[in-house]
């Protein structure tokens, strides 16, 4: 196969560098110790930078959290977030009066449009033992069309997310996770509605892939014009097309051409991303992305005036009862219970 299916490799920094249509993507694992009444943790906070902790001590942090860890209220416009929660739980809260509980292994996908406020904390509910976590946010754009949009999240349950499963010449496994976009008969559950991921055409692909040892998988190909990265984020080296990667490294692809992935002796796990270019403007400021600055300037004014609907929430950390199971409850009052 040729090498020329490999553009390049590159060590993953922070956040990990995305391609368009993507803007961000983060990788947090954090092991959280026993949880407390408060579903903080049960161990001492003594010498975090608290409000704004991102070293890892003992093996976590709290991030913006003070008691539970997490991200309290915060606003977005003008692009989505994917938030995929392969371990642990995450309440959501917003300025619509939308909530939920999600984890392990749900998927939310959120479109912030023309503004919306939302917190994201990590309840650690287990009081008897250790509450591991890990999650992937990714950033999505949304294209000017769709900038304004009415805000709008979806829950992707576990156990509607469809896994493609390949058994190679050797009877290794290679399991592939589909968020978004499809392999032969299975397609992921629908995004948000304005998302750039809605319409099949513009190739977007959220996909984990778990390898295991000495298993080898051959990614579908796709169209010249999406920009496809993989990030190889667990396991110890892995072959692309006969180049050894390291773990931590991405690879940015040319979509179109077949490329093999052959493991070591160690299970691995890819995260794929995929998609065609909005190809339009980005001009960015911290939560707010738009095409002009004078789009930017209109958005921090405009949430200085409303706070974008404003906090509907006993505090901007919230967390729902300790009790509460997965659910999810919309802008609109549906509730969905798992």
């Amino acid at each position: 196969m040729a090498k020329s299916a490999i553009k390049s490799i590159k060590a993953l920094g922070f956040p990990w560098e995305t391609s368009d249509p993507f803007l961000f993507c983060v990788h947090h694992e954090d092991f959280y110790p026993k949880g407390n009444e408060q579903l903080g943790p049960d161990a001492s906070l003594a010498g975090r930078n608290l409000g704004n902790d991102f070293v890892v001590k003992d093996g976590f942090r709290m991030y913006h959290g003070q008691t539970v860890p997490g991200f309290p209220a915060h606003p977005h416009r003008g692009f989505e977030t994917v938030t995929i929660a392969r371990k642990g739980l995450i309440d959501h809260s917003d300025s619509l009066g939308a909530a939920g509980r999600f984890g392990n292994g749900d998927v939310q996908w959120m479109t912030a449009g023309k503004g919306v406020q939302h917190s994201e904390m990590f309840p650690l509910l287990k009081k008897e033992e250790e509450n591991p976590f890990e999650l992937f946010q990714i950033w999505l754009n949304l294209p000017k069309k769709n900038k304004m949009a009415a805000p709008h999240f979806a829950m992707l349950w576990h156990e509607d997310i469809p896994i493609h499963k390949h058994v190679d010449e050797n009877g290794q496994t290679t399991e592939v996770k589909i968020m978004a976009g499809s392999i032969g008969e299975h397609t992921a559950p629908a995004p948000a509605p304005n998302s750039w991921a809605a319409d099949p055409q513009n190739e977007v692909a959220i996909w984990t892939i778990a390898i295991e040892p000495n298993a080898n998988y051959t990614l579908p190909t796709a169209s010249e014009e999406a920009n496809r990265t993989i990030y190889f984020f667990k396991g110890d080296t892995i072959d692309v097309n006969g180049e050894s990667v390291k773990n931590y490294h991405a690879v940015a692809l040319a979509a179109e051409k077949e490329v093999k992935i052959e493991n070591g002796n160690q299970p691995a796990e890819i995260l794929l991303l995929q998609g065609k270019s909005i190809n339009e403007p980005v001009v960015q400021y911290g939560p707010f992305v738009m095409n002009t600055q004078q789009e930017i300037q209109e958005a921090i004014h405009e949430f200085q005036q409303t706070q974008f609907g404003g906090w509907p929430w006993p505090s901007i950390d919230h967390v729902h009862d300790k009790n509460k199971n997965r659910f999810a409850r919309f802008a609109d009052g549906k509730e969905v219970s798992k």
